[in-house]
């Protein structure tokens, strides 16, 4: 208490001012980010990396996609998404019946956004595999979700 005090008299007697800069709080908020495959063939796996490479961005939350086969979810290293970058995935064993193709959402990012700069992504695709293993066509990107 007496080193703030102490502190604060010698800002005064200088003659420095606090600038609105330093007093004003970051302006934070949140945004969901979904990660949608686009799979020629079935997918039975895969793995993406994400990462934010404008703005101060932390990953707050991950979950699962809109298909059965991937509802629960991806594995990931949850100290990794503490941070703006981190790499999911997941598989499944399901028959190729039961396996979504074309356009599906796979997870569900969950952003904290500081500051007031827009953030942008880089999401790469690192693999997608169709049952039997063999590495299939696909692309991946991210699709603006929810603000608040």
């Amino acid at each position: 208490m007496r080193a703030i005090l102490l502190t604060a008299l010698f800002c005064l007697a200088c003659g420095a001012t606090a600038t609105p800069a330093q007093t004003a709080p970051a302006t934070v908020r949140f945004r969901s980010v979904d990660l949608v495959v686009d799979a020629v063939q079935p997918l039975a796996a895969y793995q993406l990396t994400f990462e934010a490479i404008v703005g101060d961005v932390r990953i707050v939350g991950i979950e699962g996609g809109e298909h059965a086969a991937y509802s629960e979810p991806p594995h990931y290293d949850p100290r990794a998404m503490m941070h703006d970058r981190v790499i999911i995935g997941d598989f499944s064993v399901a028959a190729a019946d039961a396996l979504p193709s074309g356009l599906v959402r796979v997870a569900t990012l969950h952003l904290e956004i500081r500051g007031s700069a827009e953030p942008d992504f880089d999401v790469t695709l690192d693999v997608a595999a169709t049952t039997d293993g063999a590495s299939i066509d696909a692309a991946v990107r991210p699709v603006d979700g929810e603000s608040k």
